[in-house]
């Protein structure tokens, strides 16, 4: 169970670029990375309003001069300082996410970004080159995964529990979107506009959750091939999508959906993963991240519950609260970004044995998700049509 006591030699000096007052995921990256004393805030160039930026960075307890006006400010200002940044997170629109993390790398800080990581799978293998020449680490936030009863489900279907897995069935879907886009927010303009999205809008934005979660659960399947359709039902958004389904074929002949959306009306947010084995089911909403519903063909359904004793070892060692108490985002979140530190904390150290075992979401995942971005994009693009996973 985590407990608060400290994993890593001593706090990260931690900065941030983005994620400032009007930001949608700064809190998000904040309440992860101080939760356990494993980060401590010391710079950041928040805001591309500077002086926005510099009065939002000093309420939160920032130096004014570690206030920057620009990443390449921050960049030359902390490295000119002995006690300059060992890690930065990025929590900027998605076209500055391979420009960023190139320059941090090329100055020696390591890197935790958001996602969809890059726009091109080309980029990630030139950064993650980059990165292991210069011996560091780049975290990706899929802040989902931090959930204890995830690593439950990759736990059971690791030891066998379901059977030769066979149906793979997943949603994240939500309404904010239903309507135009008048009076939009700036986050929300950015993300529909492929000059700085990308070539996706609801397939990178939340689709990749999707995807790298089953990652985490389903490690030893491969896709083989998969048919994406897409549709912007809101057409100002074209060519980007606020809809699409995706399938796919895995290499044990499983079959999967995907299905994304920002135009579900009515709905609040959700995300559905059933997992379907030869010989049971898994079923995990992060509506309801404390309960894992366990259905064997045959008997009784199964309620299992977050922090209990039965649990597998893998999903009660990420437990914060205790099993009488409910776990939210947050807490996840702030799993996701202890172990991005102790990832930190062990290539300073050069302890390529721990890194070894060590998992969270990294370079390859993020680099992962942009693949699989890719294949959808290219399915979508020739009518909806079957293409090779490549």
């Amino acid at each position: 169970m985590i407990n608060g006591e400290r994993t890593i030699q001593r706090p990260l000096r931690w900065g941030m670029i983005g994620g400032g007052r009007t930001g949608q995921v700064g809190y998000k990256h904040r309440t992860g990375a101080l939760r356990d004393g494993t980060y401590q805030l010391v710079a950041g160039a928040f805001d591309l309003d500077a002086e926005r930026g510099r009065d939002f960075g000093t309420n939160l307890g920032v130096s004014g001069e570690r206030c920057y006006a620009t990443y390449q400010a921050l960049i030359a200002g902390e490295t000119a300082r002995e006690d300059g940044v060992d890690v930065v997170s990025i929590a900027t629109p998605n076209f500055t996410h391979y420009e960023i993390t190139k320059a941090c790398l090329e100055a020696g800080i390591h890197v935790i970004c958001e996602k969809p990581l890059f726009f091109t799978v080309a980029e990630c293998d030139e950064i993650a080159a980059l990165a292991a020449s210069k011996n560091l680490i780049v975290g990706v936030t899929y802040g989902y995964t931090g959930h204890p009863l995830v690593r439950q489900m990759a736990a059971m279907v690791a030891k066998g529990m379901l059977g030769e897995i066979r149906i793979v069935d997943m949603q994240y879907t939500h309404g904010f979107n239903a309507g135009d886009d008048t009076d939009a927010s700036e986050a929300q303009v950015w993300r529909t506009n492929p000059a700085t999205a990308g070539a996706t809008f609801v397939l990178g934005d939340i689709g990749t959750h999707l995807y790298y979660l089953s990652e985490v659960v389903l490690p030893e399947l491969k896709v083989e091939k998969l048919l994406c359709d897409r549709k912007a039902f809101i057409p100002s958004r074209a060519p980007l999508e606020d809809h699409a389904t995706v399938l796919m074929h895995y290499d044990n002949g499983a079959r999967a959906r995907i299905w994304v959306s920002s135009v579900n009306a009515g709905n609040m947010g959700s995300q559905r993963y059933r997992f379907v084995g030869a010989k049971a089911s898994l079923e995990w909403s992060d509506s309801h991240p404390d309960q894992l519903i366990y259905e064997v063909q045959g008997e009784p359904c199964r309620i299992l519950h977050r922090g209990m004793a039965y649990l597998e070892e893998d999903s009660l060692a990420l437990d914060r609260m205790g099993a009488l108490h409910t776990e939210g985002l947050g807490d996840s979140w702030s799993n996701i970004y202890l172990w991005i530190a102790e990832a930190i904390d062990a290539k300073m150290r050069g302890d390529e044995a721990f890194l070894s075992t060590h998992r969270y979401p990294d370079l390859k995942a993020g680099t992962e998700g942009v693949r699989w971005l890719e294949n959808c994009v290219r399915s979508a693009e020739a009518g909806a049509a079957w293409v090779d996973f490549a």
